[in-house]
This record gives structure tokens, C-alpha cells and sequence, in this order.
């Protein structure tokens, strides 16, 4: 995702060096972005129809990466909003840096969803679900809170102006797609009868919620292109942000539908299966579309000079929600060319992953960071 893209120092702020912490002065919420493009190759890779020997086990070591990053940034987060509360309360009010907070959710539900398909092997079923059933409650609740908030605080607080629209004001909206897309793995481990139907329908409604939410925002965000042409080189890739709302609601519908005969009765069970099909096939077709939209203008501004930046996070998850979405329609349609284009999509999610990650451990250890 972005850097931390906070306003410069004034004169009357303290320097950090005045502060207990002062690496963890600048650290925002947007690194959240690794942790969830590290867990989506692990849980698209479990996703995929064709699974090569050795490909689980690596979908494991990725999943558990995704896991200690999560336990450290959680900690480093905590001592940010306990040593630097002033900075914290600056981000929250910095209309570039706000939306990032959508990013805490989804790093809690991906990595939580990874616990139940590939942790468990791991830990053992009892463990995953236990540990899913905590990050998949926290995820929701700060999910649902930011998309309120965020959009709240840019209604009140934040100074907006047209020309700021960028895809990065998704992130907040999508976060309980996320949920959607998740929650469906507990309902076999949840009681039959009403606890499941219930957890069904409130993944549906968190659908909902989501869908027409960013309905209202991508007219903002494609205005913004078309009167106010490219975005700056560094934010460009934040582009393929607009994928995971269409990716993520693909998958959301196809779990749902495969859970569906477990939570509520025939006749609806059917017909959210045929939603799934309905739904997804336009919806991933447009995601094609935008993909294609999004890959010319990121070579268009890595011909400019685009340089690394923690922008290129946004390549990782959005492009994964098109996998596992195009791996749900392949399950509920048969279509072999479905598999093809879900494992195609793969690839280019593990490149776009082995680049940022790298780029971004090279960053770390230098202390050069951009």
C-alpha cells in the first residue's frame, strides 16, 4: 500500500529523538498491507484447482510468515499508540494515511483464515478454529468500525478535495467483504440450526454493506482519473486497489454458496448457489477489465521511473481476492478455462509478492526505506 504519507514536522513538535520508541514514531497502519499480501498467497495457493506436490506445505511456511509478522506488527502498533499517541491521533486525521486502518482488519481476518485452510495441519482443527474464531471477531469489529468512521472523519474532519480521490479510499469499505468472503469457513464449526443461518446471513449482509459502499466511491475514484488524468508514479500501483472489492465479493459469493446447504433451507440454498454464478461472471469479468486498465498504467509509470515504494503491497492481496474469486467460479461452474485464468492469476500474484517482499526486506535492512 502507500508509505506512511504523513504531513512534514513543524517546528513545535518534538523531535523523535525526545520520544521512548522513536523507530516506531513514523510506523503506520499501512503496513498492515504485508501482512495481508503475505497471507493471501497462502490461502489463494490452497485455493487453486491444480495443486503441484510440495505446494501445501509451502502454502504452510508462507501462512506462518504471514502469522509472526502479524504477532510482530501487532506489538510494534501497540507501542506506537502507547509512546507516540500524538502521531497516532495525527494519522487518524491525515485523510492520506485514515484509510489505512481498514488495512488492521483485513490482515487480522486473512491470516485468521489461513489458520482453518492451511494452519490447521499445523496446530490441529480444534487450535485453527479457535484461533480464527478470535482474529475473525477483532477483524469484523474494527472492519465495521472503520467503515464508518473513516468516512465519517472525511466528512467532518478531513479537508478533501476532488483531485485527492484515489483508490486508497476503498480500503476502509472493503474490509467487511473480507468478513463476507471469511467468515463462511467457521459455520461447520458452529452449532446446526440458527447459529449457522444467522452467521450466513450476517456475512450477506456485510456483502451488502460493502458492495454498495464502494458502488458510491468508484465513481469518485474513476472521475478523478479521467478529469484528472494519472496518478502520481509512487501511488500508481494503488490502482489494482480497486480488484479487491470485485475479487473479494467473487469469493464472498462462492463461499457462501458452498456453505449455504449447511445453514439454511433448499430452496434458498439453491438459489445463493446460482447467485454465486450469476454474480461472480460479470463481476470478475469487470475485474479483467480493470486489471488490464491497471497493468497499463503501471508500465506506463515504470517507463517514467516508477521506483519501489510500500505502495506495491496493493499488487499482492487485491490481485489474490481475483484468484481465489476466479478458483470459486471454476468449483461452481466446471469450467476448466476458470481454473486456467485462477492459476494464471496466481503467478502473477506470487511474482508481484516475491518482488514487494523482497524490495521491501532489502528496505528494512538497509534502513532505507522510502
Amino acid at each position: 500500500m502507500a508509505t506512511t504519507l504523513v504531513r512534514p514536522r513543524t517546528l513545535t513538535e518534538t523531535a523523535p529523538t525526545a520520544h521512548k520508541a522513536p523507530a516506531l514514531r513514523h510506523l503506520g497502519p499501512n503496513w498492515y498491507a504485508s501482512v495481508m499480501g503475505t497471507a493471501i498467497v497462502a490461502n489463494a495457493g490452497a485455493a487453486l484447482p491444480y495443486q503441484l506436490p510440495g505446494q501445501r506445505v509451502a502454502c504452510q511456511l508462507v501462512w506462518a510468515l504471514s502469522a509472526a509478522a502479524l504477532a510482530v506488527l501487532l506489538a510494534a502498533r501497540a507501542g506506537h499508540w502507547l509512546h507516540h499517541r500524538d502521531q497516532a491521533r495525527a494519522h487518524l486525521l491525515d485523510p492520506a494515511v485514515a484509510p489505512f486502518y481498514g488495512c488492521l482488519s483485513m490482515a487480522l481476518l486473512a491470516v485468521g483464515g489461513g489458520t482453518l485452510i492451511v494452519g490447521k495441519d499445523l496446530i490441529g482443527t480444534g487450535a485453527a478454529v479457535a484461533v480464527d474464531t478470535v482474529l475473525f471477531t477483532a477483524g469484523t469489529a474494527i472492519g465495521l468500525v472503520a467503515a464508518v468512521a473513516v468516512p465519517y472523519l472525511m466528512v467532518v474532519r478531513h479537508k478533501v478535495e476532488p483531485k485527492q480521490a484515489s483508490p486508497v479510499w476503498l480500503l476502509p469499505l472493503v474490509a467487511p467483504m473480507v468478513s463476507a468472503a471469511l467468515g463462511p469457513l467457521l459455520i461447520p464449526h458452529l452449532p446446526a440450526g440458527q447459529p449457522r443461518e444467522a452467521m450466513l446471513l450476517a456475512c450477506y449482509a456485510m456483502f451488502g454493506i460493502s458492495l454498495l459502499a464502494t458502488l458510491l466511491m468508484l465513481p469518485l475514484i474513476f472521475g478523478r482519473l479521467i478529469v484528472g488524468g494519472p496518478l502520481p508514479l509512487a501511488l500508481t500501483p494503488t490502482l489494482f486497489l480497486v480488484l479487491g472489492p470485485l475479487g473479494q465479493s467473487t469469493t464472498a459469493v462462492n463461499q457462501l454458496a458452498d456453505m449455504a446447504p449447511q445453514a439454511i433451507g433448499a430452496p434458498y440454498a439453491g438459489a445463493l448457489g446460482a447467485f454465486a454464478v450469476v454474480y461472480g461472471v460479470p463481476v470478475m469479468g469487470f475485474a479483467l477489465l480493470w486489471l488490464a486498465l491497471a497493468v497499463c498504467m503501471l508500465v506506463r509509470a515504470a517507463r517514467a521511473g516508477m521506483g519501489f515504494a510500500m505502495t506495491w503491497w496493493a499488487l499482492t492481496f487485491p490481485v489474490g481476492t481475483c484468484v481465489t474469486g476466479a478458483a470459486g467460479l471454476a468449483r461452481h461452474t466446471g469450467l476448466t478455462a476458470l481454473g486456467w485464468l485462477a492459476a494464471a492469476l496466481f503467478l502473477a500474484l506470487l511474482t508481484a509478492w516475491l518482488l514487494t517482499a523482497g524490495h521491501t526486506l532489502r528496505g528494512l535492512l538497509s534502513g532505507r526505506l522510502p
